[in-house]
C-alpha cells in the first residue's frame, strides 16, 4: 500500500509551486502565486489574523491533496458572517477565536477547497482538518463546490446556504443583443446609466496583463484604499499585493480604468479564465453618477461577450445586480463546532435560515429582469 501522510505548512512560499498548481487546475484564485502573494506582501499572515495552516496530503512522497487552511483570530474578510456565533460564545465565557478556516482570503468565490486527485484524498483532508480543529473552537469551509459540501456534510459538518448574483452569457453577439433579452424598464435603465457616464465626459479603457502599467497599479491601489476610507474601514490588500499578482498572474487580470479630461478617476479589477469572470475590487477618486455600474458591470459584461466567457460572478451580495441582468445563485459553506450545545443551537439556526434563503430565492426569481418569454 502506498505510504500516505498529512503535514501542515505555515509558509506558502515553501510549497512546491508546480505540484500545488497541478492540483489547482488552472484556477487563478487557487494558484500558488495567489496564496504566495497574499503571504509575502503581509496581507494574509499571522499578524493580520490569517495564519496559514495549509494541509498537504502526500502519497509516496508526491502531493496528492492540499487544503488552504488558516488559523483565524477574527472573522473579517470572509463574506460568510458568524459574528453572532462568536458573540454567543463570548457571552457564555467560551473562546470562539482562534478558529480554523478553509478559504481563499478576501474572495467570496465558489471554487474547490479540497484540492485532490480523488474523493479518498478529500476525505483524508477533511479528517485532518477536523482533527486540527479540535484544538480550536471550530472549522469553517467557505464557498466549497457542491460535491465538496456533500463530503463535508457526511463528515459531520453543518451546511449553510447563501445567495450571490451571477451573469450568464447566452451566446450574445454584443451588448445590445444582451439588452434585447431584458424587460423594457430594465433595458431603459441600463441605457440611461451608460448615457450618464458618457454625458459626464468619462471614457473607459480595458487593460489585460502586460497592458497594465506600474502607474495603473499605483492608481488602482489608491482607488481601492479610498473605497475603504469612505466606509471607515482598513483595506485588506496592499499596492504591493496588486503589483505582485500583476507580475505573476497578469494573464488572468482585467483592469478597467475610467478617465475624464485625460485623468484617471476610477478603476475596477476583475479576474478571469476562459470560462469565468470574477468581479473583485473597485474604487474612485471622483463621484460620477452610474460610473460604478459602468466600470464594474457593463464593461465586464462586454469583455465576457467579446471573449466568449460563459459566466460572470459579480461578487458578494448585491441585490441591485438583479436589475442589471444578474440572477440569484445559491452558495454553500460548511461548519463544524467543537462545543456540542453550541453546535446544536447553530444547527437549529441554520435550519431556520435555510428556509428563509429558499423563500428569498423564490422571490428573486419572480423578479428576474428578462422578458417573460425568455
Amino acid at each position: 500500500m502506498t505510504d500516505e501522510a498529512v503535514r501542515i505548512v505555515d509558509d506558502p512560499a515553501t510549497l512546491d509551486a508546480r505540484a500545488w498548481n497541478r492540483l489547482a487546475g488552472g484556477h487563478p484564485f487557487l494558484r500558488h502565486e495567489f496564496f504566495a502573494a497574499l503571504h509575502a506582501t503581509g496581507c494574509a499572515t499571522a499578524r493580520t489574523g490569517w495564519a496559514p495552516r495549509f494541509l498537504l496530503l502526500e502519497r509516496g512522497g508526491e502531493l496528492a491533496g492540499a487544503m488552504p487552511l488558516y488559523l483565524k483570530s477574527h472573522s473579517y474578510g470572509e463574506y460568510v458572517f458568524d459574528w453572532a456565533w462568536a458573540d454567543a460564545y463570548h457571552r457564555h465565557g467560551f473562546d470562539y477565536y482562534p478558529k480554523l478556516l478553509a478559504a481563499v482570503p478576501f474572495s467570496p468565490i465558489s471554487a474547490p477547497k479540497l484540492l485532490a486527485e480523488d474523493d479518498a484524498a478529500r476525505r483524508t483532508l477533511i479528517g485532518a482538518a477536523l482533527e486540527l480543529a479540535r484544538q480550536t473552537s471550530s472549522l469553517h469551509v467557505l464557498f466549497p463546490t457542491a460535491a465538496e459540501a456533500r463530503l463535508l456534510a457526511d463528515a459531520g459538518c453543518m451546511l449553510r446556504r447563501g445567495v450571490q448574483f451571477h451573469w450568464t452569457n447566452r451566446g450574445y453577439a454584443d451588448f445590445d443583443a444582451f439588452l434585447a433579452t431584458l424587460s423594457h424598464d430594465k433595458r431603459k435603465k441600463i441605457r440611461q446609466e451608460r448615457r450618464k457616464v458618457r454625458d459626464a465626459g468619462v471614457t473607459l479603457r480595458r487593460l489585460v496583463g502586460a497592458e497594465i502599467r506600474p502607474e495603473d497599479w499605483r492608481f488602482f491601489a489608491r482607488c481601492y484604499a479610498n473605497t475603504y476610507r469612505e466606509h471607515l474601514s482598513t483595506p485588506y490588500l496592499t499596492r504591493a499585493f496588486f503589483e505582485r499578482i500583476g507580475e505573476t498572474l497578469g494573464e488572468h487580470l482585467l483592469l478597467v480604468v475610467a478617465e475624464r479630461d485625460g485623468r484617471p478617476i476610477a478603476a475596477a479589477l476583475d479576474v478571469f479564465t476562459s470560462a469565468t469572470l470574477y468581479g473583485r475590487y473597485w474604487g474612485s477618486v471622483e463621484r460620477v453618477p452610474a460610473l460604478h455600474f459602468e466600470a464594474c458591470y457593463y464593461q465586464a459584461i462586454e469583455f465576457a461577450i467579446e471573449r466568449g466567457i460563459a459566466d460572470f460572478e459579480g461578487g458578494a451580495q448585491g441585490e441591485h445586480k438583479l436589475a442589471r441582468g444578474f440572477l440569484p445563485v445559491e452558495t454553500l459553506s460548511a461548519h463544524w463546532l467543537a462545543h456540542p450545545e453550541f453546535a446544536d443551537a447553530v444547527q437549529r439556526f441554520l435550519e431556520r435560515e435555510s428556509a428563509g434563503v429558499e423563500r428569498y430565492l423564490d422571490e428573486l426569481n419572480e423578479r428576474a429582469p428578462f422578458k417573460r418569454q425568455d
